[in-house]
């Protein structure tokens, strides 16, 4: 009976016993699935980045201010320019690159405009275009002579994006235009990654700050919707604009400004390289400022263009 007594000290009771084997089996499986992971888990290298040093905070109404600053603070541009064209892209199967063309933009608010460009060495007019805001004129002389003339809404795209140049689209490359009292806008944030500086090898990774510039449209299925008509990007480094993005009546990225260079004229801070792409057109324009000269007197002859005679004139 002792010994019954003393054996049945250690006897574990069936039940026990279940939660125990139990405990155990869970313990291996875990095991085993923490192994077999482990096994699938594979490790690619990607390029390291450090966050930008001085990052700066600003609320969207200073944002909104500074454009308005800035936008206002000129009222005439005598621009000395470098312009080099690319013409084409996947559509055409073929990019064209032009060589870099002198030549000189002229502005009056609130929209006369004046674009010569001249050929490499010789420097005799290889395109020139005037506008008043509404009407354009369009004068290509090389390599065969031709114009066109008609209103700054396109109607027929040519075939050669370089008659598809329009002078609302010099136009807002040169400024962006403050928001309109129709106009709604909204600010969210994101990044952009820049190369590494010299004799570093991380990338840097440049907060920005993102408006968003809507405005409220008729739709004929849906009654009235919000379009978004521009997205600005601007640096939290040095609170400038680096990109714009317009959008067509369809959603699409019509033309994407991205600017570089600033200098200070005064208080504006300008930017002196200007690349100016146009997607749907198949057109790049990068536009190098040699100088700059603000808000000088402008007369009205200043953006008028005579077409020789015996160019032939299009209408479109």
């Amino acid at each position: 009976m002792k010994f019954l007594r003393s054996a049945n000290a250690f006897v574990v009771p069936s039940s026990r016993l279940r939660t125990v084997f139990l405990r155990a089996t869970c313990a291996f499986a875990a095991l085993g699935m923490a192994v077999s992971l482990t096994g699938c888990v594979s490790v690619r290298t990607v390029d390291k980045t450090v966050l930008a040093p001085d990052v700066r905070q600003a609320t969207l109404d200073d944002l909104l201010k500074k454009m308005a600053t800035e936008y206002g603070a000129v009222q005439t541009l005598n621009l000395t320019v470098n312009i080099q064209a690319s013409v084409g892209g996947a559509h055409q199967g073929e990019v064209k690159t032009y060589p870099t063309f002198a030549g000189y933009i002229l502005l009056r608010k609130p929209a006369d405009l004046h674009l010569l460009m001249l050929v490499p060495f010789v420097r005799t007019r290889a395109l020139e275009m005037v506008s008043d805001g509404k009407n354009y004129k369009l004068l290509i002389s090389q390599p065969k002579a031709r114009a066109y003339v008609g209103p700054e809404v396109m109607t027929t795209p040519s075939k050669n994006g370089l008659e598809n140049i329009r002078p609302s689209v010099i136009r807002d490359a040169l400024q962006i235009p403050p928001v309109a009292a129709d106009e709604s806008v909204t600010l969210t944030q994101n990044s952009r990654i820049l190369a590494p500086a010299r004799g570093k090898k991380e990338a840097i990774e440049e907060p920005d700050y993102d408006i968003s510039v809507l405005k409220m449209a008729a739709d004929a299925g849906n009654g009235k919707v919000l379009r978004v008509l521009r997205v600005i990007h601007v640096s939290r480094v040095t609170l400038l604009p680096y990109e714009q993005d317009i959008y067509d009546a369809q959603g699409r990225i019509q033309t994407t400004i991205s600017y570089g260079k600033f200098q200070k004229f005064g208080d504006l801070d300008y930017p002196m390289s200007i690349l100016l792409k146009r997607p749907l057109d198949e057109y790049t324009l990068q536009i190098d400022i040699t100088k700059l000269q603000l808000n000088q007197a402008m007369d009205d002859e200043t953006f008028k263009l005579v077409i020789p005679e015996d160019v032939p004139t299009q209408t479109k």
